[in-house]
């Protein structure tokens, strides 16, 4: 369980789009008991996915979904860690509205949604205009990726505005549910149902450009290293 108290240095965490959202992804937050057991073969199944997805690579993740789902979900070059990280898990969605207020329970729901998320959770946070918004502060200690840094609080200006809802992440969809896969390349968002099949060609992606370093050691060429595996 995480302890939560707001600091404002060290951390800008959630970060922003320059006229509609901010962001931050953060993962592994921790609390079980809030939600119910999963059956055991679909948690099987779960965490089976999540450990593929955590053992390959980012850029192949964005380029399977670009051939079987025409689609580009990877999050632009402005979505950096906070450290070197790699990760993968369900996508658990908050969004804050900009509103100027003295309600200490304005931020209540954003901290009941951390409360919620499983191990496998990764809390994506996106406030509305946000560019120079934390949306908390240095209190997480997990991995965090964000669009920057700043030492402001959304406190008192800014309200909950609901979570486990579709939201846009750097111009990225991500709906409840979706594997969000993070690496060092940067942040690629899976929806839940065609996770399997992504995954899939993923690996065979990783497979073959893992193949290729012996063959071009052998042959001293690239070219046709890339020929013969098809994968650049």
């Amino acid at each position: 369980m995480l302890t939560l108290r707001f600091f404002r240095r060290d951390v800008a965490l959630f970060l922003s789009l320059p006229v509609t959202l901010s962001l931050l992804v953060l993962a592994h937050a921790a609390k079980t008991s809030a939600r119910q057991e999963l059956p055991a073969a679909q948690a099987k199944d779960e965490a089976s996915l999540l450990d593929g997805f955590r053992h390959v690579e980012v850029a192949s993740v964005s380029d399977a979904l670009e051939q079987i789902a025409n689609k580009k979900m990877y999050m632009t070059h402005r979505m950096r860690p906070i450290f070197q990280t790699r990760f993968a898990g369900y996508a658990l969605t908050v969004s804050l509205k900009k509103d100027a207020n003295h309600d200490p329970d304005a931020l209540k729901g954003m901290l009941q949604a951390i409360d919620t998320g499983t191990p496998n959770s990764v809390y994506v946070m996106v406030v509305e205009d946000g560019n120079d918004i934390a949306g908390m502060g240095g209190l997480m200690g997990t991995p965090v990726y964000a669009l920057g840094v700043v030492p402001s609080t959304s406190v008192s200006h800014y309200r909950f505005a609901g979570s486990n809802i579709p939201v846009t992440c750097d111009g990225v969809p991500v709906n409840p549910g979706d594997i969000i896969t993070a690496d060092p390349d940067g942040v690629v968002v899976v929806p839940k149902g065609i996770a399997p099949q992504i995954l899939k060609l993923a690996q065979e992606m990783d497979f073959k450009e893992h193949s290729m370093y012996a063959y071009i050691e052998k042959l001293k060429s690239i070219l046709e290293a890339v020929a013969k595996f098809g994968r650049l």
